[in-house]
């Protein structure tokens, strides 16, 4: 199980307090959504298994994703990891990094070895399945 990380959610209330002073249209759907984000730190939690990645709230299996059905994935922003992205075969997901981006990083390349990604402006990665294809052209 991931330990959770709260850097997203009290980064975004550092940000949208200030900005509610000045704008509180703005900044009130801010500090809601910081707030939502560190409720969902509480309660969400990754867990690898051998076979799968497990979404749980508390101790309530919500989804289980089979690596055999992986095809990529991705952080986001490695300066400040904000989103966990990954393919299946049929589907995309998008995850905030409402976990240890470190042992995020380290579960994924132990038991989904398509290859480490960590994007940021200025990397030029490109998902697994579309380096494999091209290696094999070559």
């Amino acid at each position: 199980m991931l330990p959770p990380n709260y850097s997203m959610s009290l980064g975004l209330g550092a940000i949208a307090l200030p900005i509610t002073v000045w704008q509180p249209w703005l900044g009130g759907p801010l500090v809601l959504l910081a707030a939502f984000l560190g409720l969902q730190t509480t309660r969400i939690r990754l867990v690898f298994t051998a076979r799968e990645l497990e979404v749980r709230l508390g101790d309530r299996l919500l989804r289980q994703f089979p690596y055999a059905e992986w095809s990529n994935w991705t952080i986001f922003w490695r300066p400040v990891p904000i989103l966990f992205y990954f393919r299946e075969v049929n589907s995309i997901h998008f995850l905030p990094i409402l976990f240890s981006p470190s042992e995020l990083t380290a579960q994924l390349t132990q038991h989904v070895p398509l290859g480490h990604h960590s994007a940021s402006s200025s990397d030029n990665d490109y998902g697994a399945s579309e380096q494999n294809s091209s290696e094999q052209n070559s």
